[in-house]
């Protein structure tokens, strides 16, 4: 029986001369991967090839046996369209970086419903907003609450937050800390809305250094992730 959903798309690989291997969260099933048999020839007319963009918003009509296997997608159209997102070099280079994130982080075939409406939201914010240098830093702490390892904020007065225990304390270990101004920009992300990140004033450094210690933290806490790939365009496009 065919299933309609809402789809989110993280990768898209060429397979062949005209198909397409499509990894995407969906809002009914998680994480699913499709085989797109001659999606790029010209007879198919119900699957574009451009529809599969990374983090493109889409509802699809799809079988899932659930079995472990490639899926199969009948049907797609955009449930979203981005007027910003791929045209704009910043944003672009962050849905990049965030697709490949999220790639690494998502692994589960189950519905997550509040996961799914969290990323939905916030790429529409990303797309409807012109300052949004921050995002990406707010968008990977918010992104914790749903992976399950959220900063622990009972002591955030504290000097250091340790990136391996998830706390604030002020007698660090061994463990990788954040510390000063690092600290500082970190703090200012907790509990804030995606409104309010423009008023949060980093230089170029400051940026950077925090964006390395929240992918360091990832690291930390979720087995099988790596450091992307496209890290080091996102540092050069906000440097």
């Amino acid at each position: 029986m065919p299933i309609t959903t809402k789809a989110i798309v993280l990768t898209s690989l060429k397979y062949g001369d005209t198909s397409l291997i499509v990894r995407a969260f969906t809002a009914s099933d998680g994480m699913k991967s499709y085989l797109l048999k001659g999606v790029m020839s010209s007879k198919k007319r119900k699957l574009k090839s451009a529809y599969f963009q990374p983090l493109a918003q889409l509802e699809i009509v799809a079988d899932h046996k659930n079995k472990g296997t490639l899926e199969r997608i009948r049907e797609a159209r955009i449930h979203y369209a981005y007027q910003t997102v791929h045209s704009d070099m910043a944003k672009n280079a962050t849905t990049l970086f965030l697709a490949e994130t999220l790639g690494y982080c998502i692994r589960e075939e189950e519905r997550n419903q509040g996961l799914f409406e969290f990323l939905e939201a916030s790429l529409q914010w990303l797309d409807t907003h012109s300052q949004t240098a921050n995002f990406h830093c707010h968008f990977l702490i918010q992104l914790t609450k749903y992976l399950g390892f959220y900063p622990d904020t009972s002591d955030m007065h504290a000097s250091c937050f340790d990136l391996m225990e998830g706390e604030f304390t002020d007698t660090p270990s061994l463990h990788p800390v954040l510390t000063g101004e690092n600290l500082g920009n970190f703090k200012s992300f907790m509990g804030m809305h995606f409104d309010a990140i423009h008023t949060i004033k980093m230089n170029k450094t400051g940026r950077r250094e925090l964006l390395q210690s929240l992918v360091l933290y990832f690291e930390l806490h979720l087995q099988g992730f790596r450091k992307p790939k496209s890290l080091a365009v996102l540092n050069e496009v906000f440097g």
